[in-house]
């Protein structure tokens, strides 16, 4: 029995988690349930001990710039997602026998295995940082950007990534939703795909702000550390299976959980066919937990008759909790 057992159209509901990813960090992000909710103070405050600085105080009063750092906003987004989560589990809105998978946007992969029971979390707050301080590494030793082009298809981004590929590293990094793919490289490569996506149809192009070439070879350096990290840090089964962003496909054992984990920062996020193939297995019911509302925005635009409810506020919990 669901725990929405009031309505038998509610117990039919298939529910998976989602979790964001860099990029949705914001100053003052998790501060309400620090405040309102003792389960939550608990993780950020184990986080802080394991850590050997105060996250809490880097989420609630930090400076934007220095949260956007990738060493810190990795460990900053994925502490806050499971405090949130905590609550939610504490509060019986989502109990664990529930949701029957789990899947997280680049970064949100690390929370996704920690809800599924694969990970500890004091052993993956650690990973996650050091994870952001190899990609850091790497962007410093190579710089490099990521560019957003809107309106083209993904054949076409391809196309135009192969074309550029003699001339340097770019490739397709983030396939957010159909006709929103970001591309990742060294800089006058992107700068030249952004003239050519242009001429070839696409609605807009934005640069973002990012440290470097994420989700592209020039991460192979980061990679390659964080491959040997996950080879000493304790992985299980899952509870539940978690969409692995390489392959779009779901990941159980635990030595595919560590190889996905380390391919990933120098593969291609597969996100739109991952949430994708979650509806093909009949996943109706999506809670999106963390900071910020960009995956409810994707869902959007992957399938705009999925219910998604984003809880990244005590608010937004309420009126959770109130529906339920």
């Amino acid at each position: 029995m669901g725990v929405f057992s009031h309505s038998m159209v509610e117990d039919m509901r298939k529910t998976a988690l989602l979790f964001p990813g860099q990029g949705a960090q914001y100053v003052g992000m998790g501060k309400d349930f620090y405040t309102h909710f003792k389960e939550s103070r608990e993780i950020f405050n184990q986080a802080s001990e394991i850590l050997g600085f105060d996250i809490a105080e880097l989420c609630f009063h930090g400076r934007q710039e220095e949260l956007n750092k990738t060493s810190v906003c990795q460990p900053a987004i994925f502490v806050n997602s499971l405090a949130i989560l905590e609550v939610l589990k504490r509060n019986s809105v989502i109990r664990e026998n529930t949701f029957l998978a789990a899947a997280g946007l680049s970064l949100g992969e690390y929370t996704a295995h920690v809800a599924a029971g694969s990970m500890a979390f004091k052993d993956a707050v650690g990973l996650v940082h050091k994870r952001g301080m190899f990609m850091q590494e790497a962007c410093n030793a190579n710089p490099g950007g990521m560019v957003s082009l809107i309106g083209l298809e993904d054949e076409k981004v391809e196309q135009l990534c192969a074309e550029m590929r003699p001339l340097g590293i770019i490739c397709a990094a983030n396939y957010n939703s159909p006709g929103q793919v970001v591309i990742s490289g060294e800089k006058p490569l992107l700068e030249k795909a952004s003239v050519l996506a242009k001429e070839r149809g696409a609605k807009m192009v934005v640069p973002l702000k990012v440290d470097g070439a994420f989700h592209s070879d020039l991460m192979n350096p980061a990679s390659n550390r964080l491959a040997k990290e996950l080879e000493a840090t304790p992985i299980v089964k899952p509870e539940i299976p978690v969409v692995a962003n390489i392959h779009a496909r779901y990941v159980r054992e635990p030595g595919e959980i560590k190889a996905s984990l380390a391919k990933q920062l120098n593969s291609p996020v597969r996100w739109h066919q991952s949430v994708s193939v979650l509806i093909q297995n009949g996943f109706n019911q999506f809670y999106e937990i963390g900071p910020g509302k960009t995956l409810s925005g994707l869902m959007k635009r992957i399938d705009s008759t999925q219910e998604i409810k984003n809880i990244d506020t005590v608010e937004a919990f309420e009126k959770v909790v109130k529906l339920n």
